[in-house]
């Protein structure tokens, strides 16, 4: 990827709000970057797998419920144009969906509920005051009450103030009532990752965080498919779910997304490459960095079996354990900060389980830097090539 389309993306942070007369066109976030936007896809392909071969063949009949031949329908889309046509579905197929939160009703400052409040009525996709807790703490109530509720917080950065909604309310109301009440309908959206030039305020990755918590699920994409199928089955899920999206995916990475209603399986991690030397395992956007340092390590003759986990709460030990048994090494790597970081649970897991086949007894995480464009696949290299010797 050239840098200056990296630094273009990165600029939206110093002109955001700043040009605001044309947001019902397109919000400043579009006009900044301008990636190759081509009609509703928009964005610029990633260049990176995002399906295994057998991915069709593994879904259940429930997985796959469209209608006649729309099955066979797609469109090449970006990510954000995916997460609009999930919420669409949702709030066609289901009166009881509600999607509330800041800005939302003209399209929101990354245009994912674009035209929603236009087809479905201000009384089903509304804007709510800035207050996060109170943005959560409103889905726990309408959740309660048998509803679909779909909150969407501006910048994974300012959920912090809902975070005491999440893990002490919406986390532990079906507990707390000995299962006769629950708020399993609540599903929170957040945009979280660096973009260049988000600073400290637009720049997080606080996945870790939620991951401590029994109660609720934590879901983090990796592309416009994912994205489309893990949201739709977040929002029909029996329990409350943060559902995490990569925005410095939102016009980059763009893919062939079915048009149907369809669902992708929580807690199921995919393996969307093969090898036997050695088992990297990351989540949403890193797969992108991941992919490619697993194309260069091969030219070094390292094997790489890459793996998704795509849902980090419940996790898929199972599929990770399989590939550590096979291949005797494991890497992780996430965005987020390397202390108290998930890659870390994941790491003391595996090794509790795997520990007599590991030709290391460690798991190593590495922790890159707050933007895109850090090279990172050369310090991926280096530490290929270290297991390899």
């Amino acid at each position: 990827m050239a840098d200056g389309s990296l630094r273009k993306i990165g600029r939206f942070c110093l002109i955001f709000c700043k040009q605001k007369k044309n947001r019902t066109e397109g919000c400043c976030v579009c006009t900044a970057t301008k990636i190759g936007r081509r009609g509703s896809g928009g964005g610029r392909e990633r260049g990176f797998s995002t399906t295994t071969a057998t991915t069709e063949e593994k879904r259940s009949p429930q997985q796959q419920h469209s209608q006649g031949n729309d099955n066979k329908k797609s469109s090449n889309i970006n990510l954000f144009t995916a997460i609009n046509q999930a919420l669409r579905i949702a709030l066609e197929t289901d009166p009881r969906a509600y999607v509330f939160g800041e800005d939302v009703s003209f399209g929101g400052v990354f245009r994912c509920t674009t035209g929603l409040a236009d087809q479905f009525g201000k009384n089903r996709v509304f804007n709510t005051p800035l207050c996060e807790q109170g943005i959560v703490g409103f889905g726990i109530g309408l959740a309660a009450m048998g509803n679909r509720a779909i909150a969407e917080i501006q910048f994974a950065d300012y959920i912090f103030p809902a975070f005491d909604q999440i893990v002490n309310e919406a986390a532990k109301f079906r507990y707390r009532s000995g299962n006769q009440f629950n708020c399993g309908g609540l599903t929170i959206r957040a945009p979280y990752g660096a973009v260049g030039h988000g600073g400290h305020y637009h720049s997080q990755s606080p996945e870790a965080f939620f991951c401590h918590v029994p109660g609720i699920k934590v879901v983090v994409p990796r592309s416009p498919q994912q994205a489309k199928g893990l949201l739709l089955s977040c929002i029909r899920d029996p329990n409350p779910v943060v559902f995490f999206e990569p925005k410095w995916l939102y016009r980059l990475a763009v893919e062939e997304v079915p048009e149907n209603d369809y669902m992708l399986p929580l807690s199921q991690a995919e393996v969307i490459r093969e090898g036997a030397d050695i088992t990297l395992v990351g989540w949403g956007a890193q797969l992108a960095i991941m992919e490619q340092a697993c194309v260069d390590a091969e030219k070094d003759g390292i094997s790489c079996e890459l793996i998704d986990l795509k849902t980090l709460i419940p996790w898929d030990k199972d599929t990770v354990v399989a590939s550590v048994r096979k291949t005797g090494r494991l890497l992780i790597s996430h965005e987020a900060p390397i202390t108290g970081g998930f890659g870390a649970e994941i790491s003391a897991s595996i090794v509790e389980r795997c520990f007599l086949r590991m030709g290391f007894a460690v798991g190593s995480t590495c922790y890159t830097s707050m933007w895109p464009g850090h090279p990172f696949s050369s310090c991926f290299r280096t530490l290929l090539l270290a297991y390899k010797e």
